[in-house]
């Protein structure tokens, strides 16, 4: 460690991110905030690409920008929940907050001072002491491919980003779901931690045993990361699938977080079952008001993003969406949990 005293902190887990860790850091050692309040923990995973190269390359560029203090470690437990504890052991004693970023993110300049700035508002309007604020999520910068900007189109939908950490809100509050959040390391290291259990879902788990023990948990609309999320249609259905799978794992600790939306395409499936075996005239209601319902999604979404494609990509990876999340649900009842190809 240096002789600076930070008080904030970036943790990344990483696991093969060579193609955007370097942008990454690169937004971090941007950052207005003075880099003596600053410093970012890399925890890899085991990447076999050139991840760890880049990170080196992105610590001399910080030392010659006099930038924030960077640190590699090795996290031989692979996964994001298991770095993220990590992190707390090897943090200096200055450090009071923690951020939460991804190899394959990137923020704007300000966005550590937004952070900061937003805490401290916060921290003075609840009468709970502050655990969390989460942030909005973008799509990443460039140019997009047409599968790339469906599934846009489909996390901007609300049939898509439901309550999580895709949702497109507008107004700071109270929440369960805080994206990207920046946490008391008090909060966290009174709670133990992430539940190294959860491969996925560790974040929502956190945040459940953070409120349990008395603490706020807020999200504010005032900044956010751009994410690169999946681009491919094979990686979106295991995407929906790994968090449906892992949501069941967290109802089965949590069952207060149970929300009937997410059992809705299971409900309208074994009620249109229902009335297909009982030769009823009504089996066509609900998958036409469904496919409706996605149709008038699409014409939405292809009138906002000016993509014409959408009117037909939105409806079939929300369809996508739907199914895969729904048989995640499934398994999760009756599997254990397993790293995720992916990603």
């Amino acid at each position: 460690m240096s002789d600076a005293q930070p008080s904030i902190a970036s943790i990344i887990p990483v696991l093969n991110e060579s193609e955007y860790i370097g942008a990454c850091l690169d937004s971090l050692i941007e950052q207005t905030l003075s880099p003596e309040q600053h410093m970012v923990l890399v925890l890899d995973g085991g990447s076999t690409d050139s991840t760890g190269d880049e990170v080196q390359k992105a610590i001399e560029r910080s030392k010659k920008r006099g930038g924030p203090l960077i640190e590699l470690h090795f996290n031989p437990k692979k996964h994001v929940a298991e770095a993220r504890n990590l992190a707390l052991t090897l943090l200096p004693d200055s450090v009071r907050y923690t951020v939460e970023m991804i190899g394959h993110s990137t923020v704007e300049p300000d966005h550590l001072e937004l952070r900061m700035n937003e805490w401290s508002r916060i921290e003075s309007s609840t009468s709970s002491p502050l655990a969390a604020v989460g942030i909005r999520v973008h799509p990443r910068q460039g140019k997009h491919g047409i599968v790339e900007n469906w599934i846009e189109g489909t996390l901007a939908s609300p049939l898509g980003s439901g309550n999580g950490q895709f949702e497109s809100f507008t107004t700071s509050g109270p929440t369960k779901t805080p994206a990207f959040a920046m946490h008391s390391r008090t909060a966290l290291e009174d709670v133990g931690g992430w539940d190294t259990a959860y491969i996925t879902s560790q974040d929502s788990d956190l945040s459940m045993r953070l409120v349990d023990s008395g603490y706020a948990v807020y999200r504010t609309p005032a900044t956010g990361v751009s994410m690169v999320k999946r681009s491919g249609l094979s990686k979106w259905w295991k995407m929906g699938h790994r968090y449906g799978f892992w949501r069941m794992k967290i109802l089965q600790k949590h069952p207060k977080r149970i929300s009937l939306r997410e059992f809705l395409p299971w409900i309208g499936f074994l009620v249109t079952l229902g009335l297909y075996m009982a030769q009823s005239d009504l089996v066509v209601i609900l998958p036409v008001c469904y496919l409706s319902v996605l149709m008038i999604e699409g014409i939405r979404s292809s009138f906002r993003f000016k993509r014409f494609s959408s009117l037909f990509g939105v409806p079939f990876c929300l369809i996508m969406l739907h199914t895969s999340f729904s048989l995640g649900l499934l398994d999760g009842v009756f599997r254990k949990g397993r790293a995720p190809s992916d990603r």
